[in-house]
């Protein structure tokens, strides 16, 4: 598979995923909050969300398409003795209140499904009193990692309950041959910088917004701006957004649905003026320039016109709930075709005002699971699923979702 995302649109080839497994399950309520969960979720429910969910990606994705459960890589890598070693070595480093370097040899000589239990459940069948907190948000592959063009940024979560989830996707670039297209131009972020893929969203090959936001600190974008525009980016516009849980990234407020139209949520993006500037190479140095809106400054860089098309609908109330029911947090499965949660109501009869037509998942993979899905220019489809669990974990379709294969748009 072509490891190459230029579009946040482009029609989706290969995508990495988690469906919730037990580790969903092992989330107390007492400690949620520290688990940046903000309620329980029940796993055989939310399982079978997910995987309805994925039943869309595959009826509108082409034949040769690929859906990649992310355990089945860790489970791949750790075959090999020295991604087993860098991630441990990795693990106990980073973990040191844990006091894993006691049961250090403990773990090199677990075999591969054994050591993904201990790293995603938390913990060890033969050894008592080395435990973990469970990783649940694992089921949200898109802030691993980002394709930008032929290269990646591989995450460096913000909080010490996502750390792990950053190591894996760490060892999987730097074992994995899935990655080694990529490997070369990979993107590394350190010590206390941090930047998550749900901050960074890849306009063009030329164009990437990053969103300085609850997860993603200065520094972090700072890093990821400059691998960026040594690797063939041209303009990384950072945009300044609420440092909040409701808005714990760029993507949580604001998707592209085509090339010209994206979900907004007003309070957040329409209404703020002077939180983006624009970032770009002048000789070796990085410039700067402040931009007015982000509207604006897309209009700039692109030179066309876009629709801002507003999350809830034009009722405040509305707006608010929906944006924390994730109706932001759409998903392109290719150009006009998008994905998001059915309770989003408001949010959806938007986009039918907007021209889209509605489908739900049900609808959608019955008229296409048996036949080639072909999105032409004209087509603007907005395909409802179901997510009540799902929900629970504070995450849309996009979330869910890491790209590493798009097809290249055509103008």
């Amino acid at each position: 598979m072509d490891i190459n995302v230029s579009s946040e649109i482009g029609h989706l080839q290969g995508v990495i995923v988690h469906t919730p497994g037990h580790e969903v399950s092992l989330v107390n309520p007492e400690l949620k909050d520290e688990l940046l969960f903000d309620d329980i979720i029940f796993e055989e429910d939310a399982r079978e969300e997910h995987l309805d969910m994925l039943d869309v990606f595959k009826a509108a994705m082409p034949s040769d398409g690929k859906v990649i459960e992310i355990v089945d890589l860790f489970q791949e890598v750790f075959q090999q003795h020295d991604a087993r070693a860098y991630f441990i070595e990795q693990l106990v480093k980073e973990f040191p209140e844990k006091n894993l370097h006691v049961i250090e040899k403990e773990l090199g000589k677990l075999d591969p499904d054994d050591l993904i239990t201990f790293v995603i459940q938390g913990y060890l069948k033969k050894s008592k009193g080395f435990t973990l907190n469970p990783s649940p948000n694992l089921l949200f592959t898109r802030d691993l990692a980002a394709v930008v063009g032929n290269s990646i940024i591989v995450s460096r979560a913000a909080k010490k309950a996502r750390l792990r989830e950053s190591l894996l996707m760490e060892t999987l670039v730097q074992f994995h041959p899935l990655f080694s297209s990529v490997r070369d131009n990979a993107i590394r972020i350190s010590g206390q910088q941090s930047i998550e893929g749900g901050d960074v969203l890849v306009v063009s090959d030329k164009l990437v917004l990053i969103g300085m936001s609850e997860r993603t600190s200065f520094s972090g974008l700072m890093k990821g701006t400059e691998g960026l525009l040594n690797r063939g980016v041209e303009t990384v516009l950072a945009v300044d957004i609420p440092k909040q849980r409701s808005s714990m990234h760029l993507d949580t407020i604001f998707t592209f649905a085509n090339s010209s139209e994206c979900i907004a949520f007003p309070p957040a993006i329409m209404e703020q003026e002077n939180n983006v500037v624009a970032l770009f190479k002048d000789g070796d140095a990085i410039k700067s320039e402040s931009r007015s809106s982000l509207k604006t400054a897309l209009e700039e860089s692109t030179g066309s016109e876009f629709n801002f098309i507003k999350c809830g609908g034009e009722n405040r109330t509305n707006q608010f709930r929906e944006q924390w029911t994730d109706g932001a947090n759409i998903f392109a499965l290719a150009p006009g075709i998008i994905l998001g949660y059915e309770r989003n109501t408001n949010t959806f009869n938007t986009l039918v005002d907007n021209g889209y037509d509605l489908m739900t998942q049900f609808e959608f993979v019955e008229e296409y699971s048996d036949k080639d899905f072909d999105p032409t220019a004209e087509q603007k489809i907005a395909i409802s699923f179901q997510g009540h669990e799902l929900c629970r974990g504070r995450g849309g379709a996009r979330c869910m979702t890491m790209p590493i294969s798009r097809k290249p748009l055509t103008l």
